[in-house]
């Protein structure tokens, strides 16, 4: 590994040094490992591990550069893969061991503990051999504006466990997990942090170790074999991210060099009142290159496919959760250098992997999250789209008898669909912390819960925006999710929760099939009728280049037979699916087959079809 120019120290002070991960760490070699650590203000660093028997006056490290650009190295023969090894840093009298940053590998826990001990570093090799030529050549980005793309999101340690309880590995979890997305028709799977985390609690929202996936189910070449896996599959990989804080453990990130330095100096701006964690200090330039260089890694080493920013909100407002903050020198809230990161690393990503999805969590009404930076937004692709999970779940929880009254929940996100591009997601965030599950939100008996919940994914598919669905959605989970056990598997011997999986599925053939509902362009949607407040009834077509597709509602159990609806054109209208039919779950009411829209003036369109709508149940047809 050669010395670090006087360039490369430079970009490291400019937050520019775009693969740092290359240069700081450990780094081995045939001979033995070079080491690299920033901490600038350290009197003394030495690095200590299995090499040295932890004796710190063996491996003192030299000092390179000056201020805060200063890092330490040092070359140890001898030292070898699968060695374990941290940083003894001195400052003043006291001496702390300290986790490397850019460690590419985490020690597993003491036995009976859930912390990772001492949080060691492991020396790891990086001989992966990938065989994922195909997709990695066809994958797409931006194209994916055009394309359809529904994501499973997962937690791998409670997707599903052996019978004894203890997680499955990442080899174990390839082939099943592959083989069930892609029987499902999802198109990437999102997986929930695994950046290393030592409270298994935090879902992996608590990072120590932004560099190493964590131990709890396999190595870091573990990790790689279900990514190629996954990519042989055709299914792309987006992994949660976490740039907004980090854990408090005292060998971890935290004070790194005797005082705050990857978090911010100000206590009120350093501590995250929510989650008990530490902010990074975005406004120097290093911790800025650090997270910059942590996104690039993922994507170039374990070519992950795109990264989920966890948080963004957080991030974007000084005053977020908090009484007391500091103004920026404008006097306002905006964390000015959250943004500029923000933008920088957006750009560096779509510079370095224009193939790659970034993708915001973003709360708030922040404007332009997902326009270009050239236009003055902060260069995300997509954006979750939090009011529409909002409102639509506001509505479908209501009693049908009451819907009639919140129409404005169902119609109210088409106001701004088009002011992003809108990624609309039923994530993990809903169905934790006592808010129950997606098929425990919906009202009524199980059968009721059912179809209110195959009617409501029939509209999230029909409304515009890229789709994404939490693990055990898609078939009904029962039971609030939780971390500790995997999901309820056995419901699927019950017809309406294999009826609801076989619904989500067919849901995905079709928008995986349809240039209509791929389309998420301003003009894709058109309201036919929102009026019908007596009946419950509501009506909306999504236009393609060469296909209409019209979606019919009806939001009480009550069937209605004989049902007028306005239609675009005369001739024949087939039903694609009846979210009633037997196969999912349904009682098997409401029209099949071809309907004729006859040569009349309703709902402002030229044709009339005569629907029999099903209870609580949505119909969607195209034109024959």
């Amino acid at each position: 590994m050669p010395a670090v120019s006087a360039f490369d120290q430079f970009l490291w002070g400019q937050g520019r040094l775009e693969d740092a991960y290359r240069t700081f760490g450990a780094h081995a070699n045939r001979q033995g490992t070079w080491f690299r650590v920033w901490a600038p203000r350290a009197d003394a660093v030495s690095v200590i591990g299995d090499f040295n028997d932890w004796e710190r006056a063996r491996h003192p490290m030299k000092s390179v550069g000056s201020g805060m650009e200063r890092f330490w190295e040092v070359y140890v023969r001898g030292a070898r893969a699968g060695d374990k090894y941290k940083f003894s840093i001195n400052r003043g009298d006291s001496w702390i061991d300290k986790s490397d940053p850019f460690g590419f590998e985490m020690e597993p826990p003491v036995e009976g503990g859930d912390a990772v001990q001492g949080l060691s570093g492991i020396i790891s090799p990086s001989d992966f051999k990938w065989s994922d030529d195909a997709w990695m050549s066809k994958r797409k980005g931006p194209e994916s504006l055009r394309e359809a793309v529904s994501i499973y999101e997962v937690h791998l340690g409670s997707w599903r466990r052996h019978e004894d309880g203890t997680f499955l590995t990442y080899l174990e979890l390839a082939e099943p997990l592959a083989d069930y997305v892609l029987e499902m028709g999802f198109t990437h799977v999102e997986l929930m942090p695994v950046q290393e985390h030592p409270f298994y609690g935090s879902w992996g929202y608590q990072i120590v170790g932004p560099f190493a996936p964590t131990y709890r189910y396999g190595s870091p070449s573990d990790f790689k074999m279900l990514i190629n896996h996954l990519h042989q599959k055709g299914i792309g990989v987006i992994l949660d991210w976490v740039p907004a804080h980090f854990a408090t453990d005292p060998q971890g990130l935290m004070e790194f060099d005797g005082e705050p330095l990857f978090e911010y100096e100000d206590p009120v701006m350093r501590h995250h009142p929510d989650w008990g964690t530490y902010v990074f200090d975005y406004s120097r330039p290093q911790v800025r290159n650090y997270l910059l260089s942590n996104a690039l890694f993922w994507l170039d080493e374990y070519h992950i496919d795109g990264l989920r920013f966890d948080a963004v909100a957080s991030m974007l407002y000084r005053d977020y959760s908090r009484e007391d903050w500091t103004p920026n020198k404008f006097g306002g809230r905006e964390n000015l250098d959250a943004m500029e990161m923000l933008k920088t690393i957006n750009e560096t990503v779509f510079s370095r992997f224009p193939s790659a999805m970034v993708i915001a969590e973003e709360s708030t009404a922040w404007p332009g999250v997902s326009h270009p930076t050239y236009r003055g937004g902060l260069g995300f692709l997509y954006k979750w789209n939090m009011g529409w999970m909002h409102d639509t779940m506001q509505f479908f929880h209501e009693d049908p008898v009451h819907r009639k009254h919140h129409y404005h929940d169902f119609t109210f996100p088409l106001v701004y669909a088009w002011a992003e591009n809108y990624m609309l997601s039923l994530s993990h965030d809903e169905v934790v912390h006592g808010k129950g599950s997606m098929f425990g939100k919906m009202p009524g008996d199980d059968w009721q819960k059912a179809s209110n919940l195959r009617m409501m994914f029939g509209h999230m598919f029909g409304h515009p925006g890229k789709k994404l669905l939490f693990m055990g959605s898609e078939f009904g989970q029962g039971r609030e999710w939780s971390h500790d056990r995997g999901l309820d598997w056995w419901l699927l011997d019950k017809d309406i929760h294999r009826g609801t999986q076989a619904w989500v599925k067919a849901l995905n053939q079709v928008y995986r099939n349809s240039a209509a509902l791929r389309n998420d362009t301003a003009g894709c949607f058109e309201w036919v009728d929102m009026s019908d407040l007596e009946n419950a009834v509501a009506s909306y077509i999504r236009l393609g280049q060469d296909e209409n597709l019209l979606f019919v509602f009806n939001f009480t159990p009550v069937p209605r037979s004989g049902y007028l609806q306005g239609a675009p054109t005369i001739g024949k209208w087939r039903v694609l699916l009846s979210s009633d039919e037997v196969r999912f779950g349904g009682s098997g009411a409401g029209s099949s087959g071809d309907v004729l829209a006859k040569k009349g003036r309703l709902h402002n369109r030229e044709a009339i079809l005569s629907l029999d709508l099903p209870p609580l149940g949505v119909l969607i047809l195209r034109k024959a």
